[in-house]
């Protein structure tokens, strides 16, 4: 199976798309209330429904770019908010955070080979 997409529930639908167009992401769907968004590299998707109720989002969605740290300086000149500069974490990705307009938890990262082939790597299955 292939991950095709993660939706995210936003409260103001034109916010959180100028929001994540300022990112970078192409934005290929557009309704009142559902967006789409192209990854700015492979194949892979995210959207947004309108959520009219303000919820708490536990889920955490997460964005790898190999130049992390100049993406990041590059977000901050148009303005977005981190509440972690990239920060090397103990599980040998390295980590900056933001929220979206709608409290939606992003984590922009690079881990290299460690993504998928980290030294405690196991393979289960069945």
């Amino acid at each position: 199976m292939n991950l095709n997409q993660v939706t995210l529930p936003v409260i103001n639908m034109l916010e959180a798309t100028g929001f994540y167009r300022a990112m970078g992401f192409l934005q290929i769907v557009d309704t009142p209330h559902y967006a789409r968004f192209e990854s700015q590299e492979g194949h892979g998707t995210f959207s947004l429904t309108l959520n009219t109720l303000r919820m708490v989002n536990p889920t955490v969605i997460y964005f790898e770019h190999e130049q992390l740290d100049e993406l990041v300086i590059s977000l901050q000149s148009k303005g977005f908010v981190f509440q972690q500069e990239p920060t090397d974490m103990s599980y040998l990705w390295r980590e900056a955070i933001l929220n979206d307009p709608s409290g939606n938890k992003i984590i922009l990262y690079w881990a290299g080979e460690n993504r998928l082939r980290p030294p405690w790597r196991v393979e289960l299955s069945g």
